[in-house]
């Protein structure tokens, strides 16, 4: 979706709003063994590796139109995997690619508490019910007249998630010629309005949004659940009827709670 922007302002300086749009996205699955559940780690950690994180974030940064100056990635042991990536708006000359000895190196070094990318995952499995999660934490932080809800979709179509948590939030405010501040350059009302069609039709979805501090936040859980696609290393048909009901309890409890953000008792 388009994102619309305010009339044109002739501002004084650089424009200072921070927009930062963040993910926590989850895929939950249920491993019989131990063998299974390591099996799945494995999975995972080779699945969003690194190196393919760091692709996903240069596709960010394209979408967005950001120009990266510098990228950090790391894959850990026993399981997960980091990337930070710092962008800036606009072309850069050269000498401003050189982040020492110079002027120009230190107005680019400004930007950069503002602008940046970030993902970090965590695969990890419950100790005895079968249970295995992998959790992505993405933030895409700009400021300028870039936006990070431009990545939105592409984000949500990069990971297969059973489950979305997102929070946009505009912060700090830019002044105009005379003097007068700008707590806001576009119009929003909900991150609702810039996930695709096909998308919203997938998902069960909550808004709690605080307009009056720019705060804005969407919580999504898939609508349709089929006991097939969430079990790894086991098939469905292997497993008698009363396992298939336990599992299947065990899997929407974790996803209950996980989209609540709180445990939930049992009755």
């Amino acid at each position: 979706m388009e994102i619309k922007a305010f009339k044109k302002l002739k501002l004084y300086g650089f424009n200072n709003l921070t927009k930062t749009l963040s993910f926590n996205m989850y895929d939950i699955c249920y491993a019989k063994t131990p063998e299974h559940r390591k099996a799945y780690i494995e999975y995972i950690d080779e699945e969003y590796n690194a190196e393919r994180l760091t692709n996903i974030l240069k596709e960010v940064s394209n979408i967005i139109g950001a120009n990266i100056l510098n990228i950090a990635q790391q894959d850990y042991d026993p399981q997960g995997a980091s990337v930070t990536m710092l962008i800036a708006e606009g072309k850069m000359d050269s000498d401003q690619s050189e982040f020492e000895g110079s002027p120009a190196s230190d107005a680019v070094v400004a930007h950069l508490d503002k602008s940046h990318i970030t993902v970090h995952t965590y695969p990890e499995s419950h100790p005895d019910k079968g249970i295995s999660t992998f959790r992505a934490d993405i933030d895409v932080s700009t400021c300028g007249h870039i936006s990070p809800l431009k990545a939105l979709n592409y984000l949500i179509n990069s990971f297969s998630s059973d489950i979305v948590s997102i929070d946009y939030r505009v912060r700090g405010f830019t002044r105009d010629v005379n003097g007068k501040k700008f707590f806001m350059d576009h119009k929003i009302n909900s991150i609702q309005n810039y996930i695709a069609g096909e998308t919203r039709e997938l998902y069960q979805m909550m808004d709690v949004n605080i307009y009056q501090e720019n705060i804005f936040h969407t919580k999504m859980i898939l609508k349709e659940f089929d006991l097939e696609n969430y079990l790894f290393g086991t098939a469905k048909k292997e497993l008698l009827p009363g396992e298939k009901k336990k599992i299947k309890q065990r899997l929407k409890k974790e996803m209950a709670e996980i989209f609540a953000g709180r445990n939930i008792p049992k009755v």
